[in-house]
């Protein structure tokens, strides 16, 4: 029989086995890759205003839609994955990587069929982000409201 081992000894063993982070490290390269899309992204809009006579809201748009594609082609050739576990949160920009987390099940379960492999799994990782971000703007859209009406605001 196999001798359970006691809590020092356990906690010790979880010790040694979890891999240790460097907590500044990993904020630098987070920061470094968070700052290369958002640097990509200011870019774009500027070539836009510049070279095709697109006024800023119009510009904001289209890179919007451009970082949305580029996430999903990364994704389909496998590349945002590494984008990611390099950069950690940085690779999570918002738009790019809300676009990542739809990409990635859809190409996941494609082989499953279009009902039950993309429509039923595209939506696993962005669906509750869509649930509880319209959830917390109705709520704050509530206080605003109310803070109009009792002159908080």
């Amino acid at each position: 029989m196999r001798k359970e081992p006691s809590k020092q000894e356990y906690n010790q063993m979880v010790e040694e086995m979890t891999p240790k982070h460097n907590c500044f490290l990993n904020c630098i390269k987070a920061f470094v890759t968070g700052g290369a899309f958002c640097l990509l992204g200011e870019f774009m809009k500027q070539m836009m205003m510049k070279y095709w006579g697109l006024g800023k809201k119009d510009s904001l748009m289209f890179v919007t839609i451009e970082l949305v594609l580029l996430s999903v082609l990364l994704t389909g050739f496998n590349l945002y994955g590494k984008i990611t576990k390099f950069g950690g949160a940085g690779g999570l920009v918002p738009i790019t990587g809300f676009a990542n987390s739809v990409a990635s099940p859809a190409i996941e379960y494609q082989k499953e069929g279009q009902v039950f492999g993309i429509g039923v799994k595209i939506f696993t990782i962005a669906g509750p982000v869509i649930l509880y971000g319209i959830f917390s703007s109705f709520v704050i859209g509530i206080i605003y409201l109310l803070a109009k009406q009792w002159g908080w605001m």
